[in-house]
This record gives structure tokens, sequence and C-alpha cells, in this order.
């Protein structure tokens, strides 16, 4: 019996795959799915782009839904780990057979599901993923609304070269496609303007003891610590760093976002910066609908651009229907969309074509702007 119920299962899911571009929306609703780590280190992301995407799908189904169909979101954990998101496509895109993907929220989800919505003919459309190697996992059917890292490193190391004039820096990077894809992009800038990499010392991203990697850090005599991880780690680098007398400013990525590290390292971590893509000013009835979900919980800078993903997927899907082959055209022609989160147009490879960022630092308990 089990090996016949698993040949229906191969027979089902090839079927489901040969159909992707046709993807008609024959049922009641049509589907779309949501990867991001809705537990573990980036939980706060994830949940908070969740609650984002429910609020732009509940707006689209009030006003009537995609050609007179619901919406339906199916929310599936990536773990901020590529097995368990290449899991979650597989089932999103074999099984629930959806139209498109929202996600994923690590670089390291997008980058396993990637090929498989490439193959499927699937939308996948990550409001979160920066490392620069999605610009090329997929030129037909992967798209996100959020810069590159190039950009974001780039900026970095001129922020930290011309604006803090920091000639020496430490590299500290967890080994995630992400925390690579910034640092290695940050030391090729930084080095171009004429500054000195003293050190450079990696860790497996669940690594909870950073001592040893500081120590050689600290020897080095950085002027500053470039420092490119997720919360938990952060946390972690953050304290030890001051347990170890390190004097060196300390500078982050965009992860940095989560309150949940600056609530944990409280005054160990006053005067560390980091950047993070620039937001406008969200329209108050997001803000309201984002508050009634989650409370009085700090708005991640991605869930805006969550909302703003599911907005052009409906945009496109109300011209295009579910034929994925034309809402990835509908989707390469957007120009200057004003989503809530930024303004975008798209380049050939599903990349925006543009990039704003801030600085901020965290000061007197609180996370405030720089510039």
């Amino acid at each position: 019996m089990k090996k016949i119920l698993g040949f229906a299962a191969v027979i089902l899911a090839a079927a489901l795959t040969v159909s992707g571009c046709t993807r008609k929306g024959g049922g009641e609703t049509i589907k779309i799915g949501f990867i991001g780590p809705l537990t573990g280190d980036l939980a706060y992301a994830g949940a908070n782009m969740k609650e984002a995407v429910e609020i732009a799908r509940d707006e689209i189904n009030g006003k009537g839904g995609i050609n007179g169909k619901k919406l339906e979101v199916i929310f599936e954990d990536g773990k901020c780990d590529p097995k368990e998101a290449a899991n979650a496509g597989n089932k999103l895109i074999n099984i629930d057979g959806v139209t498109a993907i929202i996600g994923g929220v690590c670089s390291s989800e997008t980058l396993a599901v990637a090929p498989l919505a490439e193959k499927s003919k699937v939308i996948l459309f990550s409001a979160a993923s920066t490392n620069p190697a999605i610009t090329q996992a997929g030129d037909d059917y992967v798209f996100r609304d959020v810069p590159s890292d190039t950009f974001q490193a780039i900026y970095a190391a001129r922020y930290i070269k011309i604006n803090l004039n920091k000639q020496r820096v430490a590299l500290l990077k967890c080994l995630s496609d992400w925390c690579m894809g910034v640092s290695d992009a940050f030391k090729s800038e930084f080095q171009k303007a004429g500054g000195v990499v003293t050190a450079e010392e990696s860790f497996p991203q669940d690594s909870r003891d950073l001592r040893s990697q500081l120590v050689k850090i600290k020897a080095s005599d950085p002027q500053l610590i470039y420092f490119v991880s997720y919360t938990e780690a952060s946390i972690v680098g953050i304290k030890q760093m001051k347990e170890l007398g390190i004097k060196s400013a300390v500078f982050g990525a965009d992860a940095w976002s989560d309150p949940k590290i600056w609530e944990s390292v409280k005054s160990n971590g006053e005067g560390s910066m980091w950047v993070e893509p620039a937001n406008k000013n969200y329209p108050p009835e997001f803000i309201e609908a984002m508050r009634k979900k989650a409370g009085d919980k700090v708005i991640n800078v991605y869930a805006p651009r969550a909302y703003d993903a599911m907005k052009m997927l409906a945009m496109v899907m109300n011209r295009a229907g579910t034929d994925t082959g034309l809402i990835k055209k509908g989707l390469r022609n957007i120009k200057n969309y004003q989503g809530i989160a930024d303004n975008y147009t798209f380049d050939a490879h599903g990349d925006i074509t543009g990039a704003s960022y801030v600085v901020r630092t965290y000061r007197g308990g609180k996370m405030i702007d720089v510039r």
C-alpha cells in the first residue's frame, strides 16, 4: 500500500510541475505561498512579514479578490535553513499548487527555492533576501523588491571609510549565504577605497560563543568591527566584545533592525551602528492594521516590502490571471510603482534598479536614525 501511495504522489507532483506555466486557478481560490522563518533565529522578521502579507491579502479580498476569486495564502516555516525552505517550496509547488511564493526571507531560503520555482515556472518573490547571487538564481521567475547586498555593502563601506573616517576594519561574519554575501561585497568596496582589513573571522550561524574569533580580532587592533550576523549570535557577540574589553566601534548590517538584539544587549550595545533600507513613512492604516495584529511591536523593515510584494502581484494578476508566464512579464514591466516602503522599477533579472539606505544607532535605550 505504501508503494502504491508513493507512486501516486510522484505522479501527482509531476502533473502539477508540468502544469506550472498555466496554473489556471481552477479551484475556488487562488493560492499563494509564503516561506520565511516563523521559528528560530529570525522568527521576529518572518512573523512580522507574515502579518503584513495577511493585511495585504485581506485588503485585496475585501475588494473582490483577483477577477472575482479570493486569495488564499499558505504559510510555511523556512526556518532560515536551505533544506527546510526547499521542503516548504516543494510542498507549496507540487502539493498545494500555488501560483506564486512570497519568500524566502533569509537569502539561504530563496537560493534553495529558486531552482524549484524556475523549473516549475512558479513566481518566487522575495521581500527580504539580499544576497547578490539571487540576481543570477533565476532570470525568469525570481523577483525581489529589496535591494541586493551589493548596494548595502557599498553604502556601508563608503560611510565607514568617509563619514566615520575608519581606515582599519576587522570583519566578523556568520557562515550563511546572507552573511558571506554582505561581508564579501563590503570587503571588496572597502579595500577599493583604500581601507585595510585587519582580520577576517567567521563562525557557524548557530554558534553561541565567539570568544576565539573576537580574541584574534582584538589582536589585529581594528578601529571598527564590521559584524554581519543574525539575531542570536549578534547578541552573544556584542556582549562578549564588552567582556573582552574590545573598544573598537561596531557596525552591523540590516538584520540588526531586530529590536530583540537591543533589548537583550542593553548598555553593551550603546553606540553600535548598522545600515538598513530606508523606508517611506507608512500609511496610518497600515500601522494601525499591524498594531491590531502584533500589538505595539516595532514594524520590521521588511514587513512593508512583503505587503508591497503582495500588492504588486495582485495588480499584475488582475490583468494576467494565473498564467505565470504572463505574470512574470507583468512584474518585469513594473516601472515607478509607489508602494508603502519604496518606489519600485524592476530590471531584466527581477531586481529593483535603485536603493536607498539609512544608518541607525542604538543610543540611550532607543534605535534611532543617524542620517
